[in-house]
């Protein structure tokens, strides 16, 4: 059967910006330095909250790390063998950072718990001003992210992260000032168990994400019913099947599809003007649309709804 084929031109690819380079090295420089802080004086005021902070923080530094190595590898040109470079591993840290996150989570309930049936003295000054230190570095360093956190899961992930630091920071340090003029010891690991439970809300977002990415779901912001309707409802379409839409990366979506047509060898400037609307309409970069003639000898077996 004849068919044709259309790569989406006319458009631009979205990577991630330059300056997203420049916050995650600005991040993980400033976090870095802070989680030693943080566990050297969490230790020295005997403060469940603020090591287990310390942890949690170190943890999201792993975090910015992996993402900020996947941006990097994302670049890179494709090879022979990975013909779509290496775009699918903003993917993989996303996912890679949610476990570490909820690892993290895990780490801090357990100690908390343990805690919270012995509980020992803080030193309820220390862990104001290092607390609020952590506010500060951890809300400056999300807000490096935040122009660019809703065109890619990449950066989403690590601003959810910092974002998250900070109000954890901000936690422990009304805790800080409440101890220290009431005395509940109880407070600190009662404080990291509510905390605790908070991160596990935002991260189950980003976990569920991350996950339907993986297994090539069509990625949020995509309704697949509208972009089936436009492509059956083009001049001259009399059926769609095929369809899948998936990420290629944090940033980047294809699509290929199956266009029934009564004139099989169609002009490739059709093809060509419907793919860029395609990207102009969903945000769609990479379109490949095979044409397929109605009166073909041998229907298409991918035709079925449940054929892959």
């Amino acid at each position: 059967m004849g068919h044709d084929h259309a790569h989406g031109g006319g458009h631009s690819h979205q990577h991630a910006p330059g300056n997203v380079g420049r916050a995650f090295a600005v991040g993980i420089v400033l976090n870095f330095g802070f989680v030693i802080v943080e566990g050297v004086y969490g230790g020295l005021s005997h403060s469940m909250a603020l090591v287990a902070d310390a942890g949690h923080n170190l943890g999201d530094v792993l975090g910015l790390v992996l993402a900020w190595g996947a941006t990097l590898l994302a670049r890179r040109k494709p090879t022979k063998r990975r013909t779509y470079g290496f775009r699918s591993s903003t993917i993989i840290a996303s996912l890679a950072n949610a476990i570490v996150l909820l690892v993290a989570v895990g780490g801090i309930a357990w100690e908390s718990v343990r805690r919270l049936f012995d509980p020992e003295p803080v030193a309820g000054k220390t862990v104001i001003v290092v607390a609020l230190i952590g506010v500060v570095i951890n809300a400056g360093s999300a807000a490096l992210f935040m122009a660019d956190r809703k065109g890619d899961l990449n950066v989403r992930s690590a601003f959810l992260h910092l974002a998250t630091d900070a109000l954890l920071s901000l936690g422990v340090a009304v805790a800080g000032g409440v101890m220290l003029f009431t005395g509940w010891r109880w407070l600190d690991p009662v404080v990291s168990i509510v905390l605790s439970i908070v991160i596990l809300v935002s991260t189950w977002r980003l976990l569920r994400d991350a996950v339907n990415l993986v297994l090539d779901a069509v990625p949020e912001g995509i309704d697949p019913d509208k972009v089936r309707a436009y492509l059956a409802g083009l001049p001259g379409v009399l059926e769609v099947h095929d369809l899948h839409i998936w990420a290629m990366s944090t940033t980047e979506t294809a699509l290929t599809a199956h266009l029934i047509m009564p004139n099989a060898s169609c002009h490739p400037k059709f093809l060509h003007e419907v793919c860029g609307e395609l990207h102009k309409r969903f945000e769609i970069e990479h379109s490949t649309l095979q044409v397929e003639a109605p009166e073909a000898p041998d229907p298409c077996r991918l035709a079925p709804e449940e054929a892959v």
